[in-house]
């Protein structure tokens, strides 16, 4: 019962885990490998630990202390699907560019697109194809993250909206932003300058 337990407080200061890492700190306190399921089980059941995703955790402790923390959920978007960017709707928020309510935090990954719901929130991922997978850099802080520029977030949130800009004319960037309710001209001039700069340059292909 003492490993258990110490097993458990190993676990408790790590942002996430998955199975190896409980693997891993069980041999340092004599555990056996064939039990690493069990605990895995009762962790759980105990709601002492939480499932992200199948495989991977967080403890209890560790996640209600950092829920509030976006970065922390943008860090989580950035693991559970690999590699991908904080983007849309997610950004322009944190970037103060809209004021709308966001429930689902959005990201643009290489891989098929697809959403997650867990009990730490909802996470959706939408597939960009390679060359698009640019515009965005690390955001350091207690937990770093990807995440796109403030043009690349909007490039991002239109470029889904319209099937890649199909049918839409240039002239047409400025009614769509509106209807968005994205406040552009909260945007630097250099971030506006690029977005206009990505759109034309999507559009004339």
């Amino acid at each position: 019962m003492k490993s258990k337990k110490n097993l458990l407080e190993g676990l408790k200061p790590l942002s996430f885990f998955n199975k190896g890492t409980i693997s891993q700190l069980s041999r340092s306190y004599g555990l056996a490998d064939s039990t690493v399921n069990t605990y895995i089980s009762r962790y759980l059941k105990s709601k002492e630990i939480i499932q992200i995703k199948k495989g991977l955790y967080v403890s209890a402790e560790f996640f209600d202390k950092n829920k509030g923390d976006i970065s922390y959920l943008f860090f989580l978007a950035n693991i559970l699907r690999t590699p991908s960017y904080i983007s849309s709707w997610a950004a322009l928020q944190y970037y103060d560019l809209t004021t709308e309510a966001i429930h689902i935090i959005t990201s643009v990954t290489l891989k098929n697109t697809k959403a997650f719901e867990t009990k730490a929130g909802n996470f959706s991922y939408q597939s960009i194809q390679k060359e698009l997978f640019t515009g965005f850099s690390l955001e350091k802080g207690k937990f770093d993250f990807y995440i796109a520029s403030p043009s690349k977030a909007l490039f991002d949130l239109l470029y889904f909206k319209t099937r890649e800009f199909r049918g839409v004319k240039l002239e047409d960037i400025n009614k769509l932003v509106l209807e968005l309710r994205i406040d552009i001209d909260e945007m630097n001039e250099e971030e506006r300058e690029k977005f206009y700069s990505m759109v034309k340059k999507h559009i004339k292909s």
